[in-house]
């Protein structure tokens, strides 16, 4: 019996505090049938989706956005913490649990019209996907559809991310 794409996935308890439950992706693409399950089930969520560009954010979304932009024979743009990329940007902050981040995309990413899908890895509570939508928003591109490995239910990310197509392959009901 072949193996899902769950059973990939280790989950260690109590890290990084006590209570939380670490769902470990590393363990995904450290196996190649894992990763595959992983892209293939990804490309399979945006078959039928119309878009020009998939967005990653730094830095899983990277790991698996340029395989299914390469699968689907789109283009690829990176969105990245506040300060790696070197040409103008356009910036969002966004909450943490503790405190705030900022991420970046290229001011010139993204065109007027231009729809989007964007891929990561996790999506626990939304910031970052949504900080990601409001970017490519605010540079005139539309999203389409978000796409996720894996969703933590309990952090309620679907409700920040409400406006927003989402879908994952492996939804977990606690945080």
């Amino acid at each position: 019996m072949s193996k899902k794409l769950e059973d990939y996935v280790v989950t260690i308890p109590d890290f990084p505090e006590p209570g939380i439950m670490f769902r470990d992706i590393t363990s995904v693409i450290q196996d190649p049938d894992g990763l595959k399950l992983a892209v293939d089930g990804l490309v399979e969520k945006l078959k039928d989706v119309d878009f020009d560009l998939v967005i990653g954010p730094e830095s899983r979304g990277f790991i698996f956005g340029v395989p299914v932009a390469y699968l689907m024979g789109k283009g690829f743009v990176p969105v990245r913490k506040k300060g790696k990329l070197p040409r103008e940007t356009v910036s969002q902050k966004y909450d943490l649990e503790y405190g705030q981040a900022e991420i970046e995309i290229h001011r010139d990413a993204v065109k007027p019209g231009q729809k989007v899908v964007i891929v990561d890895d996790l999506m626990a509570t939304g910031g970052s996907a949504e900080a990601a939508a409001k970017l490519v928003e605010r540079l005139g591109g539309k999203v389409e559809r978000m796409c996720f490995v894996m969703e933590l239910a309990g952090l309620e990310g679907r409700k920040k991310l409400a406006q927003y197509q989402v879908e994952s392959l492996i939804i977990y009901e606690g945080k």
